[in-house]
């Protein structure tokens, strides 16, 4: 399970130096859009907006918060099973068969990092 740089890794580049990733998943990504009144890096709690069905959102609310710290974001894709907005939207969760991520900080962020962690180490690979 790739967290916070970790999931941004699985994409396939980076605007961060123009870097390759790990091509695991499909998609760039990018540095958040500068918008007034929106700090970069995103650093505080946002609510999760589940986008589909993943064993590592059961048992997250709709709206669940999470702890975020980064200024880089994937974009929406088939594997996004939870987005957020700072700015715009993002993928907060991936879950592409084996291929998990969390661009939150799940350790910081309470009941729901644990849960998402707990559901993780769960999972029937």
């Amino acid at each position: 399970m790739g967290i916070c740089l970790g999931m941004q890794l699985l994409y396939e580049r980076s605007d961060e130096g123009d870097v390759e990733c790990l091509g695991l998943l499909p998609g760039v990504v990018h540095h958040l859009p500068q918008v007034s009144c929106i700090r970069v890096p995103h650093m505080g709690w946002n609510g999760l907006r589940k986008l589909r069905e993943s064993p590592l959102l059961d048992g997250v609310a709709e709206g669940a918060k999470a702890y975020f710290v980064h200024s880089y974001a994937a974009p929406i894709t088939a594997a996004t099973v939870a987005a957020t907005d700072h700015g715009s939207l993002f993928t907060a969760v991936v879950h592409d068969g084996l291929r998990c991520g969390a661009q939150f900080h799940p350790e910081r962020s309470a009941g729901t990092g644990a849960r998402i962690l707990r559901n993780f180490l769960e999972m029937d690979f």
